[in-house]
């Protein structure tokens, strides 16, 4: 009985810390338009901010979801996924994680709220996957992208910890 009132206590104590050192989302900030996060020139090129969540979610995401958010058999494919899926609840399920268990099968996706490589970037990587959801780019890395505003910069400066 006493460890589960050390344990309550130590979570949430875990979950204000990591809110407080990785600031959700990404540099866009109040610009973030979670139905248009991305931006596609006629030519290809997109921001800076999609390109960066093509980088974040091949680091992070595709070992479960595929590549290109094209699913595998550990995760569903993000690609169609974003087709119903809103903002808040990619976040909530990003943030959290999800189990969803039957009698055929189980399936978990960890919480990645306390890791800074994806919850820095989170707005990001959304872009990355909503813009492949709106059939705006297609499979394989950006080949032309915006250059990296400050703004990126100083977020990835202030957001990730020392020595990453």
């Amino acid at each position: 009985m006493i460890k589960l009132r050390l344990t309550c206590p130590l979570a949430l104590l875990c979950a204000i810390v990591a809110c407080v050192a990785f600031p959700i989302g990404g540099a866009q900030g109040a610009a973030f338009d979670p139905e248009h996060p991305y931006a596609v020139k006629d030519d290809g090129t997109v921001d800076w901010y999609t390109y960066n969540g093509y980088r974040r979610y091949h680091s992070e995401c595709h070992v479960c979801h595929g590549p290109d958010g094209l699913g595998s058999s550990f995760g569903p494919a993000l690609r169609e996924s974003l087709k119903t899926l809103t903002y808040d609840q990619f976040l909530d399920i990003v943030t959290n994680g999800r189990k969803n268990v039957s009698t055929a099968s189980e399936k978990v996706m960890p919480s990645f709220g306390l890791n800074a490589n994806v919850m820095c970037f989170v707005d990001d990587i959304y872009a990355y996957l909503k813009a492949r959801s709106d059939d705006k780019i297609g499979r394989g890395r950006p080949e032309k992208h915006e250059d990296k505003p400050e703004e990126a910069k100083q977020h990835e400066a202030d957001c990730m910890p020392s020595g990453n």
